[in-house]
């Protein structure tokens, strides 16, 4: 399918903020939510007077053209179309993040390794989204890349250089890489703050600082 679930927006959302991204790459488009999540948080934000003022590269692949629309035009800064396991290895362009969101289970293990791996050597960062209960599907809008082929687990995600997992009911959220240590520190702050906002306090009091 072109789109994802719901309840994971969230915390993927969460993870590219706090990566700050100046160059990302999102692998299997689809309807192009992600990329405009991260145009809209990444550049937005910032306080700049200019409106479609791009400050930041997202890029994108999609292996099926007919997914695409004018807003993947005015969102994306180059579009990639084709088979991303034929396409990444081309790619000299260095990301500080890339997304495989609900794109790992269209490939098979081995298939998937592969590109994990390529990910890895274009990229700081790889954050993966994959259902943990793959439905059986053979495609979607006669789009044979929708198939599902594997059914990815946290064990085969774990491997990957300083992998941490972020809670999902419905989705294994993996992030590695790099920069993995950081953003994961910097995600349990959040998260803890967010749910017990008068440890902020306490920690300012602490600290010496006022309130």
């Amino acid at each position: 399918m072109p789109t994802s679930v719901s309840n994971q927006l969230n915390e993927i959302v969460e993870l590219i903020v706090l990566t700050n991204p100046k160059a990302l790459l999102d692998i299997g488009v689809g309807f192009g939510k992600y990329g405009l999540l991260a145009r809209e948080y990444l550049e937005y934000w910032d306080g700049r007077g200019k409106y479609h003022d791009w400050q930041r590269r997202i890029d994108g692949i999609e292996a099926f053209p007919a997914y695409l629309t004018p807003v993947h035009e005015f969102v994306y800064s180059n579009m990639y179309k084709g088979d991303a396991l034929q396409i990444l290895p081309t790619l000299t362009m260095k990301y500080d993040l890339v997304l495989l969101i609900d794109i790992l289970e269209h490939f098979a293990q081995d298939d998937g390794q592969k590109l994990l791996k390529e990910c890895l050597r274009i990229s700081r960062n790889v954050l993966v989204s994959t259902p943990k209960d793959m439905a059986v599907q053979a495609g979607a809008f006669n789009n044979p890349y929708e198939a599902h082929k594997f059914q990815w687990t946290r064990k085969h995600l774990q491997v990957y250089p300083g992998a941490f997992f972020v809670r999902n009911g419905l989705s294994n959220i993996a992030y590695f890489g790099q920069d993995a240590g950081a953003i994961h520190k910097k995600f349990i702050r959040r998260q803890v703050g967010s749910r017990y906002p008068w440890l902020r306090h306490v920690t300012r009091l602490i600290n010496g600082k006022r309130p």
